[in-house]
């Protein structure tokens, strides 16, 4: 309402009163929500209530009698809370293909944030020719450069969410180094941090690493905390996928920590686990190391996927010095006899000087999920152990051919955590959760692939399984870990409650019924039990369907320039 009208309307009311005369009627709700169960995201008591939303935001919560509105939703019966944030999602081509994000809006998730390790800016000339000559099924051209030039382009676009995105420090890596196994001169660290600068002041909400993989395992705890200081000056996050969640996962946790006192900045660890039945004793330790950080002061926390099995690719079962280079040196030297020979020995044997998730977990735990070749994919959904028998070679020999043949990493699920672990971790307050995953929908190129069942159900499982069938934790503390305590962690503005003046991303279920139906074997598959989702104030989920609505925006993070 303009000032003119507004001033209008308080003369009329003035004279209506004085006169005798009828108040003018209320301006009507663009969405009123009624009788539902509210679920405020606090983690308190849920209360039956009403809630309003008009010009995006929430502006009532509570008994709203006699009032009318553009739509209004009868919620008797259903739990009604704030949209859920994705911690950690693989979306920013997925969103491309498909805006709907039909796979985590039927899940109820309002917010994707994207960002490990690697981010769609900032992007030089080389960066963006390999990023288009590496796309698979998804077909975009790249016409960004910076990331938040990509959001926009998203938001432009059009889609369903909300999103927002780290900076990568395996981007800025490769922005200025390339793939070389070396640390940065420093007047390409001082170009490294311009550009975290940069990301920062377009809204980016920190720095996220994923240390495992080349060329990030190649950065030194030093380089990070330069980084890592630029974020601090913005009251961003350092969030990192770990260098070790397995053999060396304690001194990884003091190496993030480090990081986080050093930097001055709030630290999360992505994907908490503990990987390898050998390390699974660890988790006490493991929750000690954070809740000791927690008592001195330190912003540390973590997220998680509701699954005992993760996915990445081959290259996580290799070392990380044949992968120097990139891609095409990696397969070249895969060729060479002397040095497949030396990457065999170093693939059969324990280690604690990388991450090999093919000792951790078997290849007969190895399920093949994704191949860049259609020549390939006859394998997926078995397992490596059981393609390497069809092929009469090692599994190592095998996992060795497959990247070399496929012209890609190659998908992989690995089957590396205790179910017993994955309970205790859900009810831990300091934890929130994240798919880990692309936001798919059940039709066109997402059926090219198999994918992980976490990619259409993480976040209802929370709710269902965890929940309401096993007890793990109460309905209104999983609502606070998927609204906001993260919203809180990413300083985000408006976001992570049901309350006046908050945007209207709002969820409405039934507890009784929701549940996710992806298996392994049959990941493709929408979760149910998801009635109704509102992104900024607008229905796009409704009875269960999309309405194919796409109103998401983009959300900055603490230092973007527009807030200041």
């Amino acid at each position: 309402m303009s000032f003119r009208h507004a001033w209008v309307a308080s003369l009329f009311v003035l004279l209506a009163s004085c006169a005798g005369l009828p108040e003018p009627p209320a301006e009507p709700f663009d969405v009123l929500i009624t009788s539902g169960t509210v679920y405020d995201g606090g983690g308190g008591e849920p209360y039956v209530a009403d809630v309003a939303i008009r010009n995006e935001r929430i502006v009532a919560v509570g008994n709203i009698e006699n009032h009318a509105a553009v739509l209004h939703i009868d919620a008797s019966g259903l739990a009604v809370a704030p949209g859920f944030i994705n911690m950690l999602s693989w979306a920013p081509a997925s969103l491309i293909q498909d805006g709907r994000s039909q796979g985590d809006i039927r899940q109820g998730v309002t917010l994707e944030v994207f960002g490990e390790g690697q981010s769609f800016g900032p992007l030089n000339d080389a960066m963006k020719a390999a990023m288009q000559a590496r796309q698979v099924g998804i077909k975009f051209d790249v016409t960004w450069t910076t990331l938040g030039e990509y959001l926009e382009f998203l938001e432009n676009k059009g889609i369903s969410p909300n999103v927002a995105s780290f900076v990568g420090a395996t981007t800025l890596r490769v922005h200025e180094i390339g793939f070389a196994d070396r640390p940065p001169t420093v007047s390409e660290l001082s170009a490294m941090r311009k550009l975290t600068h940069q990301a920062m002041q377009e809204g980016a909400l920190g720095l996220g690493s994923s240390l495992i993989y080349a060329p990030a395992f190649y950065a030194e705890t030093e380089e990070l905390i330069a980084l890592a200081g630029v974020v601090g000056e913005y009251g961003g996050m350092y969030i990192s996928h770990m260098r070790s969640e397995g053999n060396r996962l304690l001194q990884s946790i003091d190496e993030l920590i480090r990081i986080a006192r050093e930097g001055g900045v709030a630290a999360e660890i992505y994907h908490l686990k503990m990987s390898g039945k050998n390390n699974w004793p660890k988790y006490g330790d493991v929750v000690a190391k954070v809740e000791q950080a927690r008592a001195e002061g330190l912003a540390i926390t973590a997220d998680m996927y509701t699954y005992t099995a993760g996915s990445t690719g081959l290259d996580a079962a290799m070392p990380p010095w044949v992968q120097e280079g990139g891609y095409e040196a990696w397969v070249n030297r895969l060729q060479d006899p002397d040095i497949r020979r030396q990457v065999a020995r170093e693939m059969a044997s324990p280690t604690d000087e990388w991450e090999n998730l093919m000792s951790a977990a078997g290849p007969d735990k190895m399920l093949l999920v994704g191949f860049r070749s259609e020549s390939l994919r006859s394998y997926i959904g078995q397992t490596l152990a059981e393609v390497a028998a069809q092929r009469g070679t090692s599994a190592i020999e095998t996992a060795m051919d497959l990247v070399v043949e496929d012209g890609s990493r190659v998908q992989v699920v690995y089957f590396l955590m205790s179910e017993e672990n994955v309970r205790r971790q859900v009810a831990l307050p300091w934890v929130s959760f994240g798919s880990d995953a692309a936001s798919m929908a059940t039709e066109g190129v997402f059926l090219e692939q198999s994918t992980h069942p976490r990619a259409y159900g993480n976040f209802v499982r929370v709710l269902g399984r965890y929940v309401r069938d096993e007890k793990v934790l109460p309905l209104a503390a999983a609502i606070y870990k998927l609204t906001k305590l993260p919203a809180s962690n990413l300083k985000l503005r408006d976001r992570g409650e049901l309350a006046p003046g908050f945007y209207g991303d709002v969820v409405i279920f039934d507890p009784a019924t929701v549940r996710d139906h992806a298996t392994y074997d049959d990941p493709h598959r929408y979760a149910t039990g998801m009635v109704h989702v509102l992104v900024n104030g607008e229905q796009v989920l409704r009875d269960g369907e999309h309405t194919g609505a796409l109103p998401g925006r983009v959300v900055r993070g603490p230092g973007w320039v527009g807030w200041r």
